[in-house]
């Protein structure tokens, strides 16, 4: 039986399976072992046990730190290495910056036989800073020598690996976009007076965002282009916390719209606002492929997103709502304002995103990572002269 090690980032107190259902279902489909391994400080002994007694896996810690190049790496590459002896790892598909370096050079070091890695967003992309072409373009073009197949989540990044990078015997770059998201997991029916305990009145229109409270998230142009639309009935909901907490409280102020932009901060009922909510409204500067508006999307919400990377593989201009240039507030006030004032359009395109996330299920995401292994495996076999699937 091959065994496959799932090397992701920081894991949570107890196993989600939002980020690795889809390569876990996958591999136990082909009969593979699948072992997960992370940084699993926030869990218990118990838990762990509990999870793989669930889930029919293995799971395993590293003091792997979020930044690349922060010195505890150097410890969890080595646990990393004693993880891949001991359990005899074939095969290893990383993810994220930090475990897509410790997975590849574990990988060269323990000569393991075929390592994937999946990117979530290259750091380097059209208008990047020129600092993180100079820092992560190179280290990237690098470890592809280190990588058998390589999984970008955005046709931008496909691209770009498609063509400027070169992988260890001539391997394959894939595209399969995102990990999955489980559709059923957003047919709950939120309690009628939600809206009303956060401060939506009767006749107000509720729009959503949901994310980190940092830069990145360009909440700033959000809260201007509700202040440009100049419509009183607007209530903007951000889910989230973050530094920019009084930085964004203060701006809404000067803006006068501190009445109707609300930090709700972090949430437990996500899934339940986004149900009573009218318009998903998405700022963001940089993404890989955004899960929040998958998740709008499979809340049947219409969406107004920045036309950046990843926003543009999930929404169609005019079809599911609309992109907007992400410095442009005015451009985001008028499609709030258009969206906001016509019920039947928001309808209509909360339909068509509710039909196009269908192609992004888990169990479809499941059956193009299963494809992939299929693949690779049958190569790794071929080139040792044994058998195929």
């Amino acid at each position: 039986m091959p065994k496959l090690l799932y090397i992701s980032n920081i894991a949570g107190k107890k196993l989600g399976l939002s980020f690795l259902g889809s390569a876990m279902y996958a591999s136990q489909e082909l009969g593979y072992e699948f072992h997960s391994v992370a940084n699993r400080s926030a869990s218990t002994e118990e838990q762990t046990r509990a999870d793989e007694a669930e889930f029919g896996i293995k799971l395993h810690h590293i003091d792997l730190a979020r930044a690349p190049y922060s010195p505890k790496n150097i410890k969890a590459y080595k646990q990393l290495c004693k993880i891949i002896r001991d359990e005899q790892i074939d095969y290893i598909h990383c993810n994220t910056p930090t475990g897509g370096l410790l997975g590849r050079l574990a990988g060269k070091k323990c000569k393991v036989k075929k390592v994937i890695y999946q990117a979530h967003g290259f750091h380097f992309y059209k208008s990047a800073p020129k600092l993180n072409w100079l820092v992560y373009y190179p280290i990237e073009k690098w470890l592809a020598h280190h990588t058998d197949a390589l999984i970008t989540i955005n046709q931008e990044d496909y691209e770009l690996a498609k063509n400027k990078f070169h992988l260890r015997n001539n391997g394959q770059v894939y595209y399969v976009p995102g990990v999955g998201i489980d559709l059923s997991q957003y047919k709950v029916t939120a309690a009628k007076e939600l809206r009303a305990s956060i401060g939506i009145n009767e006749g107000d229109i509720m729009l959503i965002s949901a994310g980190d409270l940092v830069e990145r998230k360009n909440y700033k142009i959000a809260i201007k282009a509700i202040a440009e639309s100049g419509l009183k009935n607007l209530k903007y909901c951000i889910c989230g916390k973050g530094l920019q907490l009084e930085e964004l409280t203060e701006y809404a102020e000067v803006l006068g719209v501190e009445n109707q932009v609300l930090f709700l901060g972090f949430r437990s009922d996500i899934k339940e606002l986004l149900q009573v909510a009218d318009i998903f409204l998405f700022t963001t500067k940089q993404e890989g492929l955004p899960r929040s508006m998958m998740e709008a999307m499979a809340s049947g919400l219409p969406c107004v997103a920045s036309k950046v990377r990843g926003n543009t593989d999930l929404l169609e201009d005019g079809i599911g709502g609309y992109l907007c240039d992400v410095e442009s507030s005015a451009e985001f006030a008028e499609a709030v304002t258009t969206l906001a004032c016509d019920i039947e359009k928001r309808k209509q395109f909360g339909e068509a995103n509710l039909k196009h996330i269908l192609e992004l299920d888990i169990t479809e995401i499941s059956n193009q990572m299963r494809d992939i292994y299929v693949s690779e495996y049958q190569t790794s076999e071929n080139e040792r002269g044994g058998k195929q699937l």
